[in-house]
C-alpha cells in the first residue's frame, strides 16, 4: 500500500543504500505497472536545443531507459517560447506513460512567476517522474579582467552603482536571477545584459563586452579552453571536483548564502498511472548509477541526483520562494 508512512520508510531505506541499488529498491516498493506497458516507443520531450547540455544528458538517459523498459525512448527537441512549446505539448498528451518531459528548476520555479498570464501551475498539470542532474554555476570573467576575487567585483560595483554589468542567457535564467540575488545580498546595483543564447553570452564575456556572468562548466567550457575567460568562484557550498582550484563564493569574499544552481527532472502528464511513474523513476535511478554515464556527467560537473516525487516537489517549491521574491523585488514580468 502506497501510504505516507510507507513512502517515508522507502526514503529512509534509500538514504542508506549505494546509488547503484536505489533503482532496485524503487522497483520492489512500487505500485504495479499496467499490463502491456510499454508496447510502443516512448517520447521524451525537451525544451532544450539539440546539442545543449541537458539534451546530451537526455539522450544518454534515453538510451539506458530504452534498454531497461524494453522499448525505444525517443528524444524530441521542442525549444522556444521559454519552454512553453514543449510544456504545452506534454500537458496536452494522454497520461498513458508514453510521453514524458524534461524540465529544469527554472521552468518549475521561475517561469510561472515570470509569465503570470499563462497561469502555468506545473504541479497541477504535470507529475514528477524522475531526476537527471543538478549543476552549480560559477562566476565567469574575461581573462584580462582586473578582478582577482569576488571581493574585487563587489567592491567595484559598490564604488560605482549601476555601472558594472553582467550578462545572462535570458531574462529569468539562473544567470539573471543569480545576479539579482547577489545584488540583494550585498546591496550593490548592477546592469543586467540578456543574450539569446549561452554561446553569444560567453563570446561577449570573452571579448570584454560584458564584465562578468554566471555560467556552468558545460556552457562556458569552450571559452575557458580557448583562454578567453576564467573563473572567480563557484556559487556552491563546496568546491567542484572538476575545478578544485576555483574557490567557493564564501572563500572568494562573497556572501556565503549565495548559491546558484539548477536541477533537471523528468515530468509526465498529470494522472499518469503510479506504477508507470515509479518504474520510470527506478530506471532513471539505475541509469544514474551507470559508471560510463556518471563519468560523462562528471566532465561537466553535473551531479546525478535521485529524488522521490515528493522531494522534487519540495526542491521546486523552495526555489520558487527564492525566485518569487527576487522577481517581485526586481519587478520582472514577461509577456
Amino acid at each position: 500500500m502506497n501510504t505516507p508512512s510507507s513512502r517515508r520508510a522507502l526514503l529512509g531505506a534509500l538514504a542508506t543504500l549505494p546509488l547503484a541499488r536505489i533503482g532496485d529498491v524503487h522497483a520492489q516498493n512500487a505500485p504495479a505497472v499496467p499490463a502491456g506497458w510499454p508496447s510502443r516507443p516512448i517520447s521524451l520531450v525537451t525544451p532544450f536545443a539539440a546539442g545543449s547540455g541537458p539534451d546530451v544528458v537526455a539522450r544518454a538517459f534515453a538510451e539506458r531507459l530504452g534498454k531497461g523498459l524494453g522499448q525505444r525512448v525517443v528524444v524530441e527537441n521542442k525549444p522556444g517560447a521559454s519552454g512553453f512549446i514543449a510544456i504545452d505539448t506534454v500537458q496536452r498528451a494522454p497520461a498513458d506513460g508514453y510521453t514524458f518531459l524534461q524540465l529544469d528548476s527554472e521552468h518549475l520555479a521561475a517561469i510561472p512567476r515570470l509569465y503570470p498570464q499563462r497561469h502555468f501551475r506545473p504541479f497541477e498539470t504535470l507529475a514528477p517522474a524522475g531526476t537527471f542532474f543538478r549543476t552549480p554555476f560559477l562566476v565567469v570573467v574575461p581573462t584580462d579582467s582586473p578582478w582577482k576575487s569576488l571581493t574585487d567585483l563587489i567592491s567595484a560595483a559598490r564604488a560605482r552603482p549601476g555601472t558594472v554589468n553582467y550578462g545572462s542567457w535570458g531574462i529569468g535564467s539562473p544567470g539573471h536571477l543569480g545576479g539579482e540575488h547577489l545584488e540583494d545580498l550585498t546591496g550593490i546595483q548592477m546592469q543586467h545584459v540578456p543574450f539569446k543564447a549561452a554561446s553569444e553570452l560567453f563570446t561577449a564575456v570573452g571579448n570584454g563586452d560584458v564584465q562578468w556572468s554566471f555560467g556552468s562548466i558545460a556552457s562556458s567550457q569552450a571559452a575557458f579552453r580557448y583562454g578567453k575567460v576564467r573563473y572567480l568562484a563557484v556559487a556552491a557550498p563546496r568546491r567542484l571536483a572538476a575545478m578544485p582550484n576555483v574557490p567557493t563564493v564564501a572563500e572568494a569574499g562573497g556572501p556565503p548564502a549565495l548559491e546558484v544552481n539548477s536541477f533537471v527532472v523528468l515530468m509526465a502528464p498529470k494522472g499518469v498511472p503510479p506504477g508507470i511513474a515509479a518504474r520510470v523513476g527506478a530506471e532513471m535511478a539505475r541509469a544514474s548509477a551507470d559508471a560510463e554515464l556518471r563519468t560523462r556527467l562528471d566532465t561537466f560537473a553535473f551531479e546525478p541526483i535521485v529524488w522521490s516525487p515528493e522531494e522534487i516537489t519540495r526542491h521546486a517549491e523552495t526555489k520558487a520562494k527564492v525566485y518569487g521574491e527576487l522577481i517581485r523585488r526586481a519587478d520582472i514580468r514577461l509577456e
